[in-house]
């Protein structure tokens, strides 16, 4: 610790020893650098919050942002900028032509508006003008900031006004546009049909009605084969049924009466599709082996011959399925002459049917954007009659544009302070600098360390009364010097607080 000790007086004594160059490099770097501090122009700072508030239902409430963010970065265009400037005066006067273009370019990156929430922007506005005085820099600060707010609320209320209006009238134009393109393909795939389609039956281009008809043709084909194949095996059964039966004595049936019957039914079973297995064709079956047995055994009984009903019955189903698979076969012939004609069509102008597709998803494109168009019409008149009939988007203002105190910057007070600081601790460190690069040795133990003899004492200076007389003389001297700095230092700190309590 007493090494420590002794390390720092000698490092005092160092800089104590030339404690006139430490001093005129304090008061160098200091003047020097309160010239730069004080030749800074001060910065003047105003602000303002305004609250944002949309009531209307009908308005999309991102419209309305999106346009509050338009007119927000349009604020620091050229033109916006030279509005502010017409109107701003600096208290006493307006604003020169140079004045006005300092003051531009001043704002041109002093303009500040943050958004504070969903409903509240905050407008801050910096400047600095080094040819005007701070007094007459707040008041134009101020002005500015409450310029900005004018033309902010006005640029959205008009500005959504008259953009709606132009959207309305933009869609009303497109619509008319869109409707006389809209009927010429419809005229022209009209003329091209009646043209090419002729008495073709069915819709569509001339692909789309040959796969009808086709898929028409294949379903006919299957309903024929079927028709006919019914109609055969009706043949078969009428080919087995006996057209006449005998005739009944005193009102009872015969044998003969009760197996045509029989017959009848299983003919009817047949022909529902009943297989062998079934149980009723199975009863009919045995009551026929049994009937017929006893007619064997008896012989017929005589009587006269009458009509037998199950053969008129097989007639007439025979009649009603031949008209079916008359009908089938004459529109097969029907769907295929379709088929031959418009192959014939497609064969003889492959150019029309690729029109005709092109002018169908023209038809179909333009309908679609006609349909988007309409509704969008709508929408933008239910939104102009919101707009105009309604109060959609309120502002007010919050705080109104503050009026500066003093400047926001730069801070002068603590840039002087550290210029004057910085000053000493340099002027110090140079002035020990230099002490070491002196062959001087302050203690006997530097000596011998320098030197590696032994140092067996110390003379001690002598001082005369004339050396003390000029010495005191000279430590006034430098005692008054240092001083005069730090009183340098409050003076400007004192002129920095009066300029600030002119400027409020």
């Amino acid at each position: 610790m007493e090494a420590i000790y002794t390390e720092i007086r000698i490092a005092m004594h160092a800089v104590w020893r030339m404690r006139w160059l430490a001093l005129g490099i304090a008061w160098g770097l200091c003047i020097l650098g309160w010239i730069m501090v004080m030749r800074i122009p001060a910065s003047f700072e105003s602000t303002a919050r305004i609250s944002v508030q949309v009531k209307n239902l009908i308005s999309d409430g991102n419209d309305v942002q999106k346009s509050m963010d338009r007119v927000r970065q349009s604020l620091t265009s050229t033109e916006i900028l030279k509005r502010v400037v017409r109107n701003v005066t600096n208290g006493e006067r307006p604003l020169t032509s140079t004045e006005s273009l300092a003051l531009i370019g001043a704002l041109r990156d002093g303009i500040t508006i943050t958004a504070q929430g969903d409903n509240l922007l905050e407008i801050r506005t910096r400047i600095s003008l080094p040819d005007t005085s701070d007094h007459q820099t707040a008041f134009i600060v101020r002005s500015v900031t409450q310029q900005l707010i004018d033309i902010f609320v006005s640029e959205n209320l008009i500005g959504n006004r008259t953009d709606t209006a132009e959207a309305l009238s933009f869609l009303e134009n497109e619509l008319a546009r869109r409707a006389k393109e809209l009927a010429e393909v419809d005229r022209r795939r009209v003329t091209d049909a009646q043209q090419m389609m002729g008495a073709i039956p069915g819709a569509g281009t001339l692909d789309q009605r040959m796969d009808q008809a086709q898929g028409e043709l294949a379903n006919i084909d299957g309903q024929l084969m079927t028709a006919q194949s019914s109609l055969a095996s009706m043949n078969g059964q009428i080919a087995a049924t006996p057209a006449s039966i005998p005739g009944a004595a005193n009102g009872a049936a015969t044998i003969d009466q009760r197996i045509g019957a029989l017959e009848g039914q299983l003919g009817d079973a047949t022909a529902r599709g009943w297989t062998e297995r079934h149980p009723d064709v199975i009863a009919i079956r045995a009551q026929l082996a049994s009937l017929r047995a006893e007619a064997a055994r008896g012989g017929r009984s005589a009587g006269p011959m009458v009509p037998n009903p199950v053969y008129v019955s097989l007639r007439s189903m025979q009649a009603e399925r031949q008209g079916a698979v008359a009908a089938l076969i004459a529109r097969k012939a029907q769907l295929q002459g379709i088929v031959t004609l418009i192959t014939e069509r497609q064969l003889s102008a492959p150019q029309s049917a690729a029109t005709q597709a092109q002018q169908d998803r023209d038809y179909s494109v333009l309908r679609e954007q006609y349909n988007k168009l309409l509704t969008d019409r709508e929408a933008a008149k239910l939104r102009a009659d919101a707009t105009t009939k309604t109060d959609g988007v309120r502002f007010r203002v919050i705080d109104q544009p503050s009026m500066p105190n003093g400047p926001a910057a730069p801070n002068r007070a603590m840039l002087l302070t550290g210029v004057m600081l910085g000053a000493i601790i340099a002027g110090a460190g140079i002035a020990f600098a230099k002490s070491q690069l002196a062959n001087v040795y302050t203690t006997t133990q530097q000596l011998a360390r320098a030197s590696g003899l032994p140092v067996l004492g110390s003379i001690s200076e002598v001082i005369t009364p004339d050396l003390r007389a000029v010495r005191r003389k000279q430590f006034m001297y430098f005692s008054s010097a240092a001083v005069a700095l730090p009183s340098a230092y409050a003076l400007l700190l004192l002129v920095e607080f009066v300029k600030r309590i002119m400027v409020s």
